[in-house]
């Protein structure tokens, strides 16, 4: 079995989430811990779903599941009540890339591209050899 899969004490605070949401056409519920061992192992380590071990079950059938759990909001609905119940300290704290900006002078120079594309035809058509009249000047 793989390393790290949740204690007991994790899966009492989401079962009770995992619960509530109930498959719409009535089927008797999978496995529904490893199912989201499965899940944070994808989420841990980063791998694509198909490399998911074969311990947790099909690769496609927990992905299934992740996305029904998904649309009914599961995430959202863990991630208030971690906020609301104190578990997690207020110091630790998540960085998105979406919140990440770039100063406003990190978008280059003014004028843009078309001053350096000036200078560069500049530089590229200077003559490359003495002109014939600055032959004759010399003696």
């Amino acid at each position: 079995m793989a390393r790290d899969l949740m204690s007991d004490e994790e899966w009492a605070f989401f079962e009770r989430f995992i619960l509530a949401v109930r498959a719409p056409n009535g089927r008797k519920a999978t496995n529904h811990r490893l199912v989201l061992d499965g899940i944070f192992w994808i989420s841990r380590t980063g791998a694509p779903w198909r490399d998911l071990p074969e311990e947790f079950g099909k690769w496609s059938s927990v992905y299934q599941q992740f996305r029904r759990w998904t649309l009914a909001g599961l995430w959202e609905d863990i991630m208030d009540a971690l906020n609301h119940s104190g578990a997690v300290p207020d110091a630790l704290q998540m960085i998105d890339s979406t919140v990440i900006r770039a100063h406003h002078q990190a978008a280059g120079a003014k004028g843009g591209l078309r001053g350096r594309v000036s200078a560069v035809l500049v530089v590229v058509s200077r003559p490359r050899s003495t002109s014939a009249s600055t032959q004759q000047a010399c003696p």
